[in-house]
């Protein structure tokens, strides 16, 4: 038989390939996540050969070899031993070594702690290594936002009749799963398996897992909680400028974009939007401008990491100056549109005034409008009262009839009544064809207040 010095046994006896001095039993592998702890059920046994140099009555110390068992070349390999104060990895036996129980708990597991991990037994005479079993450990680095995902725990049922019951406290909705199941060791547990899908919100949680024992009349507990390490997207992405008030033309602002994420945002990129065209025109977290008289307009940010990206809100960048001539043309336009107004009232007052000097130089005999009074008609035989000078002249329009007005006359009053009656028709033309038109000074007066 071809012997070895590889492996671990009795002190000054070689090892031959295929001999086993340690047998362990432990799960082949154990998903875990970052940030958490990871509880490894473990016992062990010593081959028959071997039993009188195993003293039990003397504590064993237990060792953790990582990737590979022969540690000779590399101490480094060894990243915890339970008889030593301070250790590469944070940890203890919780099992009851004399009794050949080697469960080990490590805390603050991180990416790297995924590999193979062998389990010895240090103890004067004996000392070991199994070689042929190991676990293996893996960390996921994240959960991310949306993806389903599942937790076991596991608490130990030294009474099958009477197991534990384990209970779950999650920040969200999940569903759970317990069994009660048979270890490789002939030992029992209680397995439960947690199911829920993580958001954002939920990153650096706890999660809590609760292991209630009935011990006679009461109860006693167990707990393990871990913080739950979510990865998302970049999410509440704004933006904000400073100063936020108008800046003069040579001023300095600040632009400055926040977002959370996990993984942290890599990249932050800034847009300007100006008369309904966007352009990329910085990049980083903060964007400095000394003010020109084109960087007036919106902005707005976008934060980018590995699982996507987000967009700020859009924030405003006044420069002073452009107020006053947006004002101006704002002033210029409201007067075209008030001059305008005022040419089409004129105009249509015009209009009707004409329709009215119509009307009035129509035959005789023609039937008066309904409704048109005829403001200086006197009665026969009367003569028409001199207006005051200082008194202004109301006129209406409507049609004079004489022909209704008879008396008796003389042949050359006759005549003298027609001649005046052609001088009253017209001095009623020639005042309301005045009435229509305002004085130019006055339209002259408004155009320029306007301006």
């Amino acid at each position: 038989m071809e012997c070895s010095g590889v492996g671990f046994e009795p002190e000054g006896v070689l090892a031959c390939f295929g001999q086993r001095h340690l047998i362990t039993t432990m799960p082949d592998r154990l998903d875990v996540l970052t940030g958490s702890c990871v509880q490894i059920p473990c016992s062990f046994d010593v081959p028959v050969q071997h039993k009188d140099t195993f003293i039990s009555a003397i504590l064993p110390s237990g060792v953790w070899i990582k990737e590979n068992s022969n540690f000779g070349e590399h101490p480094d390999r060894v990243i915890f031993n339970s008889s030593e104060t301070f250790n590469r990895y944070q940890g203890k036996i919780t099992g009851n070594m004399s009794q050949k129980n080697c469960t080990t708990i490590f805390f603050n597991v991180t990416t790297n702690y995924t590999n193979r991990y062998y389990f010895r037994i240090e103890s004067q005479p004996y000392r070991a290594t199994d070689p042929e079993k190991f676990v293996n450990i893996v960390v996921r680095g994240e959960v991310k936002e949306g993806t389903p995902v599942s937790l076991n725990c596991s608490a130990v049922a030294p009474c099958p009749e009477h197991p534990p019951e384990l209970t779950w406290t999650l920040p969200t909705q999940f569903t759970s799963e317990n069994q009660l199941q048979e270890n490789p060791d002939q030992t029992n547990s209680v397995l439960s398996t947690v199911t829920f899908t993580p958001s954002y919100l939920h990153h650096e949680m706890n999660i809590t897992c609760t292991a209630v024992y009935p011990v006679g009349t009461s109860n006693k507990t167990a707990e393990h909680n871990m913080m739950l390490n979510v990865s998302f997207s970049p999410k509440d992405t704004s933006a904000s400028i400073s100063p936020a008030d108008s800046v003069l033309v040579g001023s300095c602002v600040n632009l400055t974009c926040s977002s959370t994420a996990n993984p942290p945002v890599t990249n932050f990129t800034w847009f300007h939007i100006s008369e309904g065209k966007t352009t990329k025109v910085a990049s980083g977290q903060n964007y400095f401008l000394n003010v020109t008289a084109g960087d007036g307009g919106q902005y707005y940010c976008e934060g980018r990491n590995s699982h996507g990206c987000g967009k700020s809100n859009e924030v405003q960048l006044a420069i002073k100056g452009q107020e006053l001539v947006i004002g101006v043309a704002a002033g210029t336009l409201g007067a075209i549109l008030l001059i305008s107004l005022i040419s089409l009232f004129v105009w249509r007052r015009n209009s009707r005034l004409h329709d009215g000097l119509e009307r009035t130089d129509s035959p005789q005999g023609q039937n008066s409008p309904v409704g048109t009074v005829c403001t200086n008609q006197t009665t026969a035989g009367e003569e028409p009262e001199e207006p005051a000078e200082d008194q202004p002249e109301e006129i209406q329009y409507g049609d004079i009839d004489f022909s209704k007005l008879q008396t008796k006359e003389t042949p050359a009053a006759a005549q003298d009544r027609i001649q005046g009656q052609e001088s009253e028709y017209a001095e009623v033309n020639v005042t309301g064809s005045r009435a229509q038109e305002p004085p130019l000074n006055n339209l002259d007066g408004l155009y320029a207040q306007v301006n």
